[in-house]
């Protein structure tokens, strides 16, 4: 079993920042790509950056300049620094892990989701 447990969120006003971190744990062997998507309400989850175990990483075009995505594979954690935060970045964001466990198994994880509002 892996587990991936978010935290970091909470309640910023525009133009403020936050920084989201998310571990994981359990059987790994080792980590693939790792990532964010988020979800606001009513809208569908939507990708927001990458990062592969390399460190190369991708971002959404609404989110390039403002937000950073970055890893410490020893910690088996990403991490996304939110700046210059906007209302529309509102959302439960979720991390995601692809992993390989132990047993040699590969599949995806996701944490339980962290809240991030921003007000205006």
């Amino acid at each position: 079993q892996v587990q991936l447990v978010e935290s970091g969120g909470g309640l910023v006003q525009a133009g403020g920042s936050l920084r989201l971190s998310c571990a994981a744990s359990g059987s790994i062997y080792s980590i693939n790509h790792m990532g964010w998507y988020r979800q606001a309400p009513g809208k569908q989850r939507e990708l927001v950056a990458t990062i592969t175990s390399g460190g190369g990483t991708n971002y959404a075009d609404s989110v390039k300049g403002r937000f950073t995505i970055s890893r410490d594979n020893a910690k088996n954690t990403v991490y996304l620094q939110m700046n210059s935060l906007k209302p529309e970045d509102t959302a439960v964001y979720y991390c995601y892990g692809v992993i390989t466990e132990v047993i040699g198994r590969i599949q995806s994880w996701w944490g339980q989701g962290t809240q991030v509002t921003v007000s205006s």
